[in-house]
């Protein structure tokens, strides 16, 4: 919605085509369309494919094309939960939709591709809306504590610093939940002898019906925490990992940001010790996702108890920064000839390939031969320890 995309010229040029929206709830779909309605000279007509069917749709149609042919005036139908329309319901839209009788703007909290019939999908644009930011989040839930008309304004409403934090983070990216948890709250909260309806922490958890637990300090606690989560995992200590991990569930840290650093803990620190603690950490960045909390702490623990206590090398991470670093401050060496690129026509005259050695074609499947540029000849990278599997992996590399 930016200054010069797609989406709003169309809309500022009245010439939105059938579209898709798709995101998470409260991320603004519905708000959109509703924007869309505002800005065109079209007839804007919306049903909710929960409450509706077939019959409504032919009623739509019908109307639309009534209204094409006697005013000239084109229609825009916004279809809420348009994944809930089964395959013939779906099938409906597209006669119309192909030949210009109405703009389809579609929202839908699952996958088009999924859940939408090809053809549908085909003939509309797919626009992705993310889930709110915490910070977005506090700007609107500000902008309905000064609206007057549309918002609490003339209720005289304040919020406190913690409650709005406390809100916005706890809204999970739903703006819809934010403002109806905002709304709750300060109704629920007695006017001061000023006549202001002061909200505090403790009556917006009460309001969106989630305690709020803090790390027992100021934003850098969420830091601190976490870093000593990795220390202590990277430490092979999985009970203080778990005590650290609690800390973090129970006051609604993400839990996929904790996935995402078990992730990197999974790479950085375990390593070629135990590779399979990558496959674990993934599934378990998967699991998290599809499940969400309460269960996702399940899978969490087991991948942080895991990473805790198997065994650790640092050495794909050093080997890597070390080859990057040399990539960034040595200069560039051209590919040695017998390790170009031979097989489009004509490689072999400009002498890709020459005296490149298969090393299949070896006992051992192994063979001496040169891999890196003539002036780096004897660089040594990776520098394997001698945990878990590392310590067998490096040995028949080094003869």
């Amino acid at each position: 919605m930016g200054e010069g995309k797609a989406l709003r010229r169309a809309i500022e040029a009245d010439r939105v085509s059938s579209c898709i929206f798709y995101g998470p709830t409260g991320s603004g779909k519905t708000t959109l369309a509703h924007l869309i309605a505002t800005a065109t000279r079209s007839h804007f007509e919306q049903i909710n494919a929960v409450t509706s069917g077939v019959a409504d749709i032919r009623r739509a149609v019908e109307e639309a094309g009534a209204r094409l042919r006697l005013n000239g005036q084109k229609t825009i139908l916004f279809i809420d939960e348009i994944h809930r329309f089964n395959k013939s319901q779906q099938d409906a839209l597209l006669p119309s939709v192909e030949d210009g009788t109405l703009v389809l703007i579609g929202a839908t909290t699952e996958n088009p591709f999924f859940e939408v019939n090809p053809p549908l999908v085909s003939r509309s644009r797919i626009y992705r809306l993310e889930a709110l930011s915490p910070g977005q989040i506090k700007s609107i839930l500000q902008a309905a504590l000064k609206d007057e008309e549309r918002g609490l304004g003339s209720m005289r409403a304040s919020l406190d610093l913690a409650a709005l934090e406390h809100l916005s983070d706890v809204a999970n990216g739903d703006a819809r939940s934010a403002l109806n948890a905002l709304e709750v709250a300060v109704l629920a909260t007695r006017p001061g002898q000023d006549g202001v309806h002061r909200v505090t922490l403790e009556m917006a958890a009460d309001a969106i019906q989630r305690r709020a637990i803090s790390y027992g300090g100021g934003k850098d606690q969420h830091y601190d925490v976490i870093s000593a989560f990795i220390k202590s995992v990277r430490g092979s200590d999985p009970d203080a990992a778990l005590y650290w991990l609690g800390r973090m569930l129970v006051a609604g840290e993400d839990v996929r940001f904790i996935a995402r650093r078990l992730l990197v803990l999974a790479a950085e620190d375990v390593g070629l010790a135990d590779p399979f603690a990558l496959v674990l950490a993934s599934a378990t960045a998967q699991s998290v996702d599809f499940l969400g909390m309460p269960e996702a702490r399940i899978p969490l623990a087991e991948a942080t108890i895991y990473l805790a206590t198997t065994a650790k090398s640092n050495s794909a991470y050093t080997a890597i920064s070390r080859a990057m670093r040399d990539a960034e401050e040595k200069a560039t060496e051209p590919v040695p000839p017998h390790l170009r690129d031979a097989s489009y026509r004509g490689a072999a005259r400009l002498g890709h390939g020459a005296g490149y050695r298969y090393p299949h074609d070896f006992p051992g499947h192994w063979v001496n031969q040169d891999y890196l540029p003539e002036g780096m000849k004897g660089t040594c990278y990776w520098k394997p320890g001698d945990q878990g599997r590392e310590g067998r992996l490096g040995k028949p590399l080094r003869p």
